[in-house]
């Protein structure tokens, strides 16, 4: 990323091969790169580093371990990696051949997954666990409405909210999403452009509101949370409040609202947290070789085709995600 703007500041480009500083670290030949929304937004509106131009983007990456620090036990010259590092404009990202990764914020790739499925996996994996799990400990039988059941968040959070055991709607935007939508383990799906949404899932839960609200889109969507929610209900967003959110509706119903950001640990140096995503990442890996977890691909672009990536992803209606792979 040579500046701020549009898909077209993204350049191919030569850099030196990256070499091992610190003892915990491992040199990865990058097979595969996720493509996500954080990505299209530090491209339009500048990183987190401004100043530390050129950048190379992309928080997911997936490949095979070339070297290993001193203190690395766990992995070692072969292994097949999948981790969320760097790409925030400070560490270098994962739009790359190579890149240097903490071994402690790395898990082994599911060994079921490809390396362009498994690049499309830590960002959304992470994110939907978090908000699920950790925020709200989501239970069986509990109801839960997700929006965007077909995004890349959304599809992840589908599957994760069935392994509890609980009852699912969401919203889509066409037929082919719905069925995606169901088969991952929807109950009721809304068509949120020609259907009142909140009166579709009042209706659903009998006039009392589902348990649990999972906001992956933002802007009148919290709001519509709010609606949808119980009383005494949780809802969990992944984005900025709008700042014409109107936060009365939740406060008169006593819910609590929670802020799932992924990439904190990452941009304030928490090495604790993030060694703890990285055991959500294995734990994920299991799940996933036993066939309860899946991810989605819509699209794989070759590295060169980056900006065109970046353009469909904007573009919207992806449903599953984006994958860069490197030749």
């Amino acid at each position: 990323m040579t500046a701020a703007g549009d898909p077209s500041v993204l350049q191919i480009g030569e850099l030196p091969e990256p070499t091992l500083q610190q003892e915990t670290e491992l040199l990865v030949r990058l097979k595969a790169a996720g493509v996500n929304p954080i990505d299209t937004k530090l491209r339009q509106r500048g990183t987190f580093f401004p100043d530390r131009l050129p950048t190379i983007l992309g928080c997911d990456g997936a490949g095979i371990v070339e070297a290993v620090g001193a203190a690395v036990h766990q992995f070692q010259p072969g292994d097949e990696v999948y981790f969320c590092n760097g790409g925030l404009g400070g560490h270098p990202g994962n739009y790359a051949e190579w890149a240097i990764v903490d071994a402690r914020f790395a898990a082994r790739k599911p060994a079921t997954m490809s390396f362009a499925e498994a690049a499309a996996a830590p960002l959304v994996l992470i994110t939907a666990w978090e908000a699920l799990y950790d925020r709200v400990a989501l239970q069986a039988e509990q109801r839960i409405f997700i929006h965007a059941g077909a995004g890349g968040v959304g599809h992840v959070a589908l599957q994760l909210a069935k392994l509890r055991g609980a009852e699912i709607c969401t919203t889509v935007s066409t037929e082919e999403k719905a069925l995606f939508a169901r088969n991952l383990g929807a109950s009721q799906v809304f068509f949120y452009q020609d259907t009142n949404v909140v009166q579709a899932v009042m209706h659903w839960t009998h006039g009392q509101g589902v348990d649990v609200t999972f906001d992956t889109v933002g802007g009148a969507a919290l709001g519509q949370s709010f609606a949808a929610t119980k009383v005494y209900g949780d809802i969990v967003t992944i984005l900025e409040a709008d700042p014409a959110t109107n936060w009365k509706m939740a406060r008169s119903r006593n819910q609590r609202v929670s802020f799932e950001l992924l990439l904190l640990p990452m941009l304030q140096g928490l090495e604790a947290e993030r060694q703890r995503q990285a055991h959500i990442l294995q734990q994920c890996a299991e799940l996933i070789d036993a066939g309860q977890l899946t991810l989605h691909i819509s699209q794989t672009f070759p590295l060169s085709e980056v900006a065109a990536a970046h353009r469909s992803l904007e573009a919207g209606s992806t449903m599953g995600k984006l994958v860069l792979v490197m030749a």
